[in-house]
């Protein structure tokens, strides 16, 4: 039984998933007819996950700037902290990636795609008492298109129109149509809130399993089941404690020595040392994050596109790959899609370390004297580190590169997306169209690399609308050499996620969609003895 397959079997025996889902998803992954019903038999017959229990999270990626709103959500902790007490209209499969109802319990498009109704589910509570409406969802949707909320979404709103309702259904119009629609909304900063958060976009009032019920911005937060959750496949332990742990020696030891359940973020250099702990498992996952050095094509002087190339020459990305990551990943070539995405574009060639190359660009852009490169330990596991190594490949073509190591508390709000060259990490997403939505399209909030191309732009909107996969593959691979030979982005490697809990923490899904079962963790697993 795979890591897919026991997800399934988990969710049927927790009652979340009926036969005939089960039946169509497990024949999906492969299993033959006989080998599905004898799966979900047996699933229907085990022992339920066990309930109870307080579950502790050492994290790294909390900040003292860290908002409660969905909208502003940035770091790894807030992720976590939001999957506990918020739910989104849909989510996506741990394996395939595809979109799976959540609070839409299902939807339907027009001909061209451009028009989605979605039936909103009945009978589901917020947790202040207060029943879900289509008007809730309408109020959080619009919310995330209004440039004051500045939310991390709202690259990937502005597609919307219109947003009404019909009767109790939710219509999105779209400005043209849009095949991938439910998997956008699947994007984490679009948890459904009451009259969609207006009221007080900071009370972490939702619809998921727990309640916040204390919150220390990058320090600590707290949460208590929720008993009127609308599911039973999740939500096990009765309370959840997150506690920020941005040095990685810290959640080691709080892990080895069992005051957390589970720790992110694992530096690959220490896996050999966490193997060693006999009450310890890693838990290892591939899927779409990518490690990162971002440069601003607007500000000198990167927006030299010679000066651009000469630094992405000079990375030795298979030694990164080798000492950063511990083999923990896959090597890049510059722009943010792997073949974990449907419609990967194949047959670009692999950028590879070249000296000279990057020495011939560095002569041509004419820039002289060293390149300020800013990293710190949040970054990503070993940004520092890598930041060193890639200094030292640099330093053959002839390039100096200062790094300047920045404190952890306040990186993301005064390094990431500020300064012109940094060192950063993305988690993927469900889709190529909402990877490049959020950070490739000039208008992006989060365009961190300050690629501003309208003809880039025009793409991405034409292949969004294109039925035709042949078509969209086409667009998608012209538009991911716009990115690795003209773009502000250098990208290594692909990291695997790797994470660590103690052995009693039982029923972690491996999700390509993102870190820390696509952020998940904590609502999906349960504790035993």
């Amino acid at each position: 039984m795979n890591d897919y397959t026991k997800y399934l079997a988990g969710r049927a025996t927790s009652g979340g998933m009926n036969r005939r889902e089960f039946m169509g998803r497990a024949m999906a992954a492969g299993l033959t007819l006989t080998a599905a019903s004898s799966l979900f038999a047996a699933s229907a017959s085990a022992e339920e996950p066990k309930r109870g229990g307080h579950l502790k999270l050492g994290l790294e990626g909390g900040s003292a700037t860290d908002s409660k709103d969905p909208a502003k959500f940035l770091s790894q902790f807030m992720f976590c902290v939001g999957r506990c007490w918020g739910d989104m209209l849909v989510e996506s499969d741990p394996l395939t990636g595809a979109a799976v109802p959540a609070l839409a319990e299902s939807w339907a498009p027009s001909a061209d795609a451009a028009t989605w109704t979605f039936k909103i589910r009945k009978g589901v509570q917020f947790h202040d008492g207060k029943t879900l409406t289509v008007d809730d969802v309408i109020a959080t949707l619009k919310r995330h298109t209004d440039e004051k909320s500045e939310s991390g979404a709202l690259g990937v709103m502005k597609s919307i129109k219109e947003i009404k309702k019909d009767g109790d259904d939710l219509v999105l119009v779209l400005t043209e149509g849009n095949a991938d629609l439910p998997l956008l909304l699947t994007d984490y900063h679009l948890v459904i809130q009451p009259n969609g958060g207006n009221d007080d976009p900071l009370a972490s009032i939702g619809t998921g399993p727990y309640k916040l019920t204390s919150f220390e911005a990058g320090v600590r937060a707290t949460l208590e089941k929720n008993p009127n959750d609308w599911r039973t496949d999740r939500g096990y332990v009765d309370s959840i404690e997150i506690i920020g742990m941005n040095d990685a020696t810290a959640r080691i030891a709080a892990l080895s020595s069992g005051q957390v359940h589970f720790i992110n973020r694992v530096d690959p250099k220490t896996v050999s040392l966490l193997k060693r702990a006999p009450t310890v498992e890693i838990l290892n996952t591939s899927g779409r994050g990518h490690y990162v050095f971002i440069m601003h094509c607007n500000t000198a002087p990167f927006d030299n596109n010679d000066l651009r190339l000469a630094l992405k020459y000079a990375m030795d990305r298979e030694t990164m790959v080798e000492k950063i990551l511990g083999g923990y990943g896959k090597v890049g070539n510059d722009f943010p899609i792997n073949n974990t995405y449907a419609l990967f574009p194949e047959g670009i060639e692999q950028r590879a370390y070249d000296p000279d190359k990057a020495s011939f660009h560095f002569k041509k852009s004419g820039h002289s004297g060293p390149v300020l490169l800013r990293t710190s330990d949040v970054a990503f596991p070993g940004a520092v580190d890598a930041a060193v190594l890639y200094q030292e490949s640099a330093k053959k073509a002839g390039i100096e590169i200062e790094v300047k190591r920045e404190p952890g508390d306040g990186y993301w709000s005064n390094v990431w997306n500020v300064q012109p060259f940094s060192t950063s990490y993305w988690g993927g997403r469900p889709t190529q169209d909402q990877m490049y939505s959020t950070a490739y399209l000039s208008t992006a909030d989060w365009n961190d690399t300050r690629f501003l191309r309208p003809d880039f732009d025009k793409l991405l909107l034409q292949a969004r609308s294109e039925l035709d996969e042949t078509k969209r593959k086409d667009m998608y691979r012209e538009m991911a050499m716009m990115v690795r030979d003209e773009g502000g982005l250098i990208l290594p490697m692909f990291n695997d996620f790797v994470n660590a809990a103690t052995k009693n923490v039982k029923g972690y899904v491996h999700d390509i969609g993102n870190d820390m079962s696509n952020g998940y963790v904590a609502t999906r697993v349960w504790l035993e003895g």
